[in-house]
């Protein structure tokens, strides 16, 4: 979620690589900062918090002449955001700025520490800068030394690199994380993550691919690709409508972060899964002392992600839990006890009702963790412990990847208090973390699905309202694919456990009653299949998401075969999220603002 800029030119320096950090304010950012490389001289700039900070560091800085630049905006994921660990990171004449995962940075730390380098931040990125001024000393040109060090890295990244030694070239490369490159009729050059950061500045582009690596100075740009062959330059106009560029090539701010659900779960779970245990270097193992109940409290769609951890905690942990709707929970006088854990779940952290019933708990003595995306926000800042779910900034109102990375922390803290608790034996908790490391591929959106749920929303745009049935953790699905659904369609939708429908609900079932019905293969397949088809006997629209066929089904989403029901879990929830936009996006709504909804509730 972080973002990249970097400039070759005789402009002043800073207020460019501003201005390209604030078109992507967007994408998300807790600290950020420029470094400038002017004859052979490096200025550097870092602040936490917002863009205005870092301006105020840098308010006595202007550049003249010809100069060098790489800024970044960081969301943190490796270690707090402090300025330390605030890019660009330093070598002794280097500077590096990154967006990605760098998966081996533990085994590279690990052998240049031995070396005798001396690390200053909790980054993963710091590795890159050390390792190149590692390979420098070996090398005849830095970008053979550049060379070797992309030899060496493992895992997604965008990277621009500047060294003293050749102050008029930034050295970039790109895999898996993206990475634009742009220049003008001026004569300068400039990157960046985004179209955004770009437009006004350059009106034509290249595009880098996976792969493709190089360095830009003053004269041109080289650019190579996976076979270290010289690439000729194909530039492609850019586009000049920066709302679009931030959509990057989205319909929607929600159909976007449907689809970076993939790499944003690969942050959430970054650094926390180890071969037969998890880690969060947030926790203390003292927190859960003389702990004998977890109490989880939250709102919308905060609380049915509590609802899922309830089944997870009770099944992996063995200990008590129950869930709180935080406006009720404020005023039904509760009682609690000192051994209870008391749990909010906020993705701003400034949810005006739990945030009340946080400061209930605190000041009942009980001791707090908070879930969260936002670090320093209200909850992360009073509760004993915070685990921040990396989610990165959600622009449309509906949430989804806040959903996502918040169930995903609770499957893991089921997990980290099993092996406190010794309730789950090493085998199993190696073979849940194994699933764990598969989630970003699961919810990887299926583009045949997508365009199937296309053609299928057309069906579901009249009728006098929809259930959504599930048993076990899918009747929270359930109920998160209904909110979604009324959220941004504006059509009456309930969520249900698939067993309750014969005590009432079932009055309702006739033709024009959509029934969305959770069918996972490995988890109550045939009890649930059962209540599916006793509201089928009664003539009302099945529409089944299921990896197993249904001949009962009006309509049938296949989804893919999985070893376990939580992976299901997850892939639904994604068929989920698309079904509900596309029925909103038929219907002519607009589902990243969808009318008398907010996206963080601030007050009662």
């Amino acid at each position: 979620m972080c973002g990249i800029v970097g400039y070759i030119g005789t402009k002043p320096v800073k207020q460019i690589l501003v201005d390209g950090l604030r078109e992507l304010e967007y994408r998300g950012y807790d600290s950020a900062g420029i470094a400038v490389l002017q004859n052979h001289q490096f200025s550097l700039f870092k602040a936490v918090g917002k863009l205005v900070n870092l301006e105020e560091k840098a308010q006595n800085f202007e550049s003249t002449g010809f100069s060098v630049g790489i800024g970044h905006t960081r969301w943190a994921t490796h270690g707090k955001p402090t300025e330390l660990n605030a890019h660009p990171h330093l070598g002794e004449n280097s500077y590096v700025v990154h967006n990605g995962i760098i998966e081996n940075y533990a085994e590279l730390k690990h052998k240049l520490t031995s070396l005798g380098t001396q690390f200053l931040s909790q980054t993963d990125t710091e590795v890159i800068v050390h390792l190149f001024e590692h390979h420098l000393k070996t090398s005849t040109t830095p970008f053979e030394a550049f060379q070797k060090t992309l030899n060496e890295l493992e895992g997604a990244y965008a990277i621009l690199l500047v060294n003293a030694s050749a102050d008029d070239t930034i050295f970039f490369a790109k895999h898996g994380s993206p990475m634009i490159v742009g220049r003008n009729s001026e004569n300068e050059t400039l990157f960046g993550s985004s179209d955004a950061a770009l437009i006004g500045k350059c009106h034509e582009v290249i595009y880098l691919e996976d792969g493709h690596y190089g360095y830009a100075t003053k004269e041109s740009i080289y650019l190579y690709d996976t076979h270290n062959t010289l690439l000729s330059l194909k530039f492609t106009p850019l586009s000049e409508n920066k709302l679009s560029a931030q959509k990057e090539g989205y319909r929607f701010f929600m159909e976007k972060e449907i689809y970076e659900q993939s790499t944003v779960l690969g942050d959430t779970l970054m650094g926390r899964l180890r071969e037969e245990s998890v880690y969060f270097e947030e926790l203390n193992p003292t927190l859960f002392e003389g702990i004998n109940e977890i109490k989880l409290c939250a709102c919308g769609t905060s609380y049915h992600a509590a609802m899922v951890s309830t089944y997870l905690l009770e099944r992996h942990a063995k200990i008590k839990t129950s869930v709180e709707i935080a406006s009720e929970f404020r005023y039904r006088e509760p009682l609690l006890s000192p051994d209870t854990l008391f749990v909010v779940i906020s993705q701003s952290g400034e949810t005006a009702d739990t945030l009340e019933s946080l400061k209930m708990a605190k000041k009942a003595g009980l001791k707090t963790l908070v879930i969260c995306n936002v670090d320093n926000s209200s909850m992360v800042r009073l509760a004993d412990a915070s685990i921040l779910t990396r989610a990165g900034i959600e622009k449309g109102v509906a949430s989804t990847k806040a959903f996502a990375t918040q169930v995903s922390v609770l499957w893991m803290l089921s997990l980290y208090l099993a092996g406190e608790r010794k309730t789950l034996n090493n085998t199993e908790i190696a073979r849940q973390i194994k699933l764990l490391r598969t989630l970003p591929s699961v919810v990887a959106v299926d583009n045949n699905i997508h365009e199937q749920l296309r053609r299928l929303s057309k069906r579901y745009l009249h009728g006098h309202g929809f259930f959504f049935i599930g048993r076990d953790v899918f009747f929270p699905l359930a109920l998160e694919g209904a909110l979604k659904l009324k959220e941004i369609s504006y059509l009456h939708a309930e969520g249900y456990p698939s067993g309750e429908m014969k005590h009432g609900p079932i009055a309702l079932a006739d033709p024009e009653l959509f029934t969305i019905a959770l069918l996972p293969q490995h988890k109550l397949y045939d009890k649930t299949k059962s209540n599916v088809e006793e509201l089928s006997a009664r003539d009302s629209t099945i529409c089944s998401i299921s990896p197993l066929d249904f001949d009962k089904a009006d309509d049938h989403i296949r989804t893919h075969h999985h070893d376990d029901y939580m992976l299901e879990f997850f892939e639904m929830m994604v068929v989920l999220q698309l079904l509900s936009m596309e029925i909103a996006i038929r219907l002519g709504n607009d589902v990243d603002m969808p009318r008398n909804l907010a996206k963080s509730v601030t007050v009662e």
